[in-house]
């Protein structure tokens, strides 16, 4: 299902998709408890991992169990390493690591 939804600061359109856990009708537009532990997990992994730090930017969604690592590191290294420091969470059944490396620095 897609919704649009306009955001209040940009004026601009955005398209989100809201996919569907297991847990989905439990659950309703927020995060279900266990994925927000989830989520809570992998940040403080990635708090303890200095080659995680800034100036990557690293955003963390979990929905169902599954980990989405989104944004910008500085080397292949590190997309590795944001991957195996999320799977390795509790409750994680498994990671979708779309990091990519930022170019420009």
């Amino acid at each position: 299902m897609m919704r649009l939804m306009r955001p209040a600061m940009t004026g601009g359109w955005m398209v989100a998709a809201l996919a569907g856990c297991a847990g989905w009708g439990q659950c309703g537009l927020r995060e279900c408890p266990a994925d927000a532990r989830i989520t809570g997990e992998v940040r403080t992994l990635f708090a303890q991992s200095p080659a995680l730090g800034p100036p990557n930017v690293i955003t963390i969604q979990t929905v169902g169990g599954v980990v989405y690592l989104r944004g910008l590191v500085s080397t292949p290294y590190q997309i590795a390493e944001a991957g195996g420091l999320a799977g390795g969470a509790p409750g994680v059944t498994s990671v979708q690591n779309l990091l990519s490396i930022d170019n420009s620095r």
